[in-house]
């Protein structure tokens, strides 16, 4: 693929920054559950947080809150809203991937990039920040009272950007939080980060690449 889009769209978390949810729930958890334990209680974690992203916007807070307590519940754990409330609070912590920076500084003064993000407007400055490189528009999922995978969060950013799904080359690390939605919504082109979140799933048509210094290519940079 070689495509010059009007924007490059992004998710943040775990694409562009290490999202360490699986680190936080270790520090909390390790010493209560056995290895095998613990990385079942790492995928319940996250199958529960995308879950509560799927109704009515609520805080991101919340979305934490209720999945590490429905997790603990699945795994026979004793449930503590301070831990909750101390793994949300890391997340405006973490910085990019090692490959960042440098991938998204080759582009942003030819193409401009937007972040669309599952964030708080309270925790997503810090992160932007850290990535190194200028981002023209940041959306969240407050902004558009929607999470992702759901199709409101994009639709608010073409409203916002006043551009349809042609415009875009979209670039996600995983399927089930924007690559599925970006086939259905009729963006053609998408580039999936391989971060070994998710198995490649080929019927979504995209151009994989393994971390962000394979993106000025696709754009002819």
């Amino acid at each position: 693929m070689t495509f010059r889009p009007k924007f490059i769209t992004f998710d943040c978390h775990g694409t562009m920054i290490f999202y360490d949810m699986a680190g936080a729930a270790r520090d909390h958890y390790a010493e209560t559950l056995s290895p095998e334990a613990m990385e079942v209680f790492i995928r319940d974690f996250a199958a529960y947080r995308l879950d509560e992203v799927l109704g009515a916007w609520k805080p991101y807070a919340e979305v934490v809150h209720n999945s590490l307590e429905r997790t603990c519940k699945r795994n026979g754990v004793a449930f503590d809203a301070d831990i909750a409330t101390a793994i949300y609070q890391r997340v405006p912590t973490w910085g990019p991937h090692a490959d960042v920076p440098a991938g998204l500084a080759r582009i942003a003064d030819k193409i401009p990039l937007v972040a669309l993000t599952n964030a708080m407007n309270s925790q997503i400055p810090h992160n932007i920040a850290n990535l190194g490189a200028p981002i023209a528009h940041v959306f969240t999922a407050e902004d558009a009272q929607a999470y992702k995978p759901q199709m409101r969060a994009f639709e608010y950013m073409f409203d916002q950007l006043g551009c349809g799904p042609e415009d875009v080359l979209h670039v996600s690390s995983s399927f089930r939080y924007d690559l599925m939605t970006a086939h259905d919504l009729g963006i053609t082109h998408k580039a999936w980060v391989n971060r070994g979140h998710e198995p490649a799933n080929p019927y979504y048509g995209y151009t994989e690449i393994p971390d962000v210094s394979g993106l000025p290519a696709l754009v002819g940079l």
